[in-house]
């Protein structure tokens, strides 16, 4: 039979003891597609650490897409297409685990002519032959036989985003880090806020005109009860006042509110500010791609605009001293451009060269740094291979270090709508940790991004790591 096309079996065709199988293997994607189609994310399928303490220890299946697999049955090859599903019983003998091989079987057992009506067995087995669901299917039988193209099963990636879990479940465990809230005067600011506090992440602290968030607050339908407010008039003021309490060592974090980026970092970096380094400040991304193995840093890609060799040395010190907080011994860094061969006619080459022979001789510390690499050389060793690089770093870079802005800026967001990234952001480089978040951001990148800034701040003042 040609397998691209369906072929049903009609009312009159159909004899009793008939049946029909097919096979699948469960496996993690399948669990994960069905958790999404159903909406069903009981964590006894989708969280290890809660199944452990189930009654029977492991993840297991969800029961219904052994069910699924019946109707694909009967809906593809006996009685096939045209065949209506009228009812169904289950029951469920065993769990079904990750990993386990299911065939499912069909066989009709009744007819009844005056409505083509068909009752059939309906059997799900393991492996091992035993019976993990059975009950009864009735359905309408097509009357005449149909052959049909077979349709192509869609094609559907799983994203899987569980690199920022650890770190995020490290920092709800000491108390949660005093933040000042600069400006929350908008429902999404002060709901960033709330969010992290909930999760034992961030104590706020909001600095702005009161009426203004509280009215913000009204809007987001939170309640302030229990979180301090500081008044200033405006949002200028309470820029200038956060990096006060900053330097005073009153908080230990500033989270940018609804005030423009630049405005709270003009504040960080006035000469008088006390939070000012030698450092130049600048921005990372915290990237959790699918299709990455590990994490990836891009940076810098909102603060620095047209960085100078001597600005992309901070810069990348600042990523690896950041990584390396995180617990990556040696972060390997990437310095990009358009081409992985310096070329004295494209700057970002000559620049990335510069940055592999200072980090060679001491100027860069903490991290192995090679360059030019471009973007595909950077993370895919076949790639690197291809080309014949021999690097380090090539295929495994940690840190992506931009030749400026725009790029930087092109780069993440790409990844983020292409690639299905997740990017938590923080301004590195002051005496403590800034953190930047976007209204279009998910519950789970703010969380990580407070998560990022509680772990930074804790882990330097316990000495956990010096520049």
């Amino acid at each position: 039979m040609n397998d691209t096309l369906l072929h049903n079996r009609p009312f009159d065709e159909l004899t009793i003891g008939e049946s029909a199988s097919l096979v699948r293997t469960a496996g993690r994607d399948d669990i994960d597609l069905f958790a999404a189609v159903s909406g069903d994310v009981n964590p006894a399928h989708l969280d290890a650490a809660f199944a452990a303490q189930d009654m029977f220890g492991h993840i297991i299946v969800h029961g219904m897409w052994t069910g699924a697999l019946i109707s694909a049955v009967l809906g593809t090859q006996l009685p096939g297409p045209g065949t209506i599903y009228l009812d169904q019983t289950l029951a469920f003998r065993r769990p079904v685990a990750p990993g386990d091989t299911i065939t499912a079987t069909v066989t009709v057992k009744e007819k009844q002519p005056q409505k083509r009506i068909v009752l059939l067995d309906t059997c799900c087995t393991n492996q091992k032959g035993e019976t993990v669901l059975c009950g009864t299917a009735t359905v309408i039988a097509p009357a005449s036989p149909i052959v049909w193209p077979r349709m192509p099963k869609p094609e559907v990636a799983v994203r899987h985003h569980d690199r920022y879990e650890a770190f995020i479940r490290d920092a709800r465990i000491q108390p949660a880090l005093r933040t000042a809230i600069v400006h929350p005067c908008s429902p999404e600011a002060i709901q960033a806020a709330i969010e992290a506090r909930d999760e034992n992440l961030l104590d706020p602290l909001l600095i702005g005109p009161e009426a203004k968030i509280r009215a913000a607050a009204e809007a987001a339908g939170v309640s302030l009860d229990g979180i301090a407010i500081e008044a200033v008039e405006h949002s200028h003021a309470a820029a200038a006042r956060a990096v006060e309490l900053g330097a005073a060592g009153k908080v230990a974090a500033l989270m940018k509110g609804s005030l423009h980026t630049d405005e709270l970092l003009a504040a960080v970096v006035a000469p008088a500010s006390g939070l000012r380094t030698a450092r130049r400040i600048s921005h990372v991304y915290a990237m959790d791609i699918p299709a990455y193995s590990k994490p990836l840093v891009v940076t810098d890609a909102a603060i620095n605009i047209a960085p100078t060799l001597e600005h992309k040395r901070d810069i990348c010190q600042n990523a690896i001293d950041f990584l390396r907080v995180m617990g990556v011994d040696e972060p390997h860094v990437a310095a990009l451009a358009a081409v992985e061969t310096v070329n004295a006619n494209m700057p970002s080459t000559l620049d990335a060269a510069a940055l592999t022979v200072m980090a060679a001789r001491g100027q860069i510390t903490g991290g192995l740094v090679d360059g030019p690499l471009a973007f595909d050389n950077a993370v895919s060793l076949a790639a690197a291979k291809t080309k014949g690089i021999v690097s380090p770093v090539a295929g495994q870079a940690d840190i992506l270090l931009v030749p400026d802005l725009e790029a930087g800026n092109m780069l993440a967001k790409q990844l983020m709508l292409f690639a299905g990234a997740d990017a938590a952001g923080l301004v590195l480089g002051a005496r403590l940790p800034i953190i930047l978040t976007s209204r279009a951001d998910s519950l789970r990148v703010r969380l990580a991004s407070a998560a990022l800034a509680k772990l930074v701040a804790e882990r330097t003042s316990q000495g956990a790591f010096r520049s």
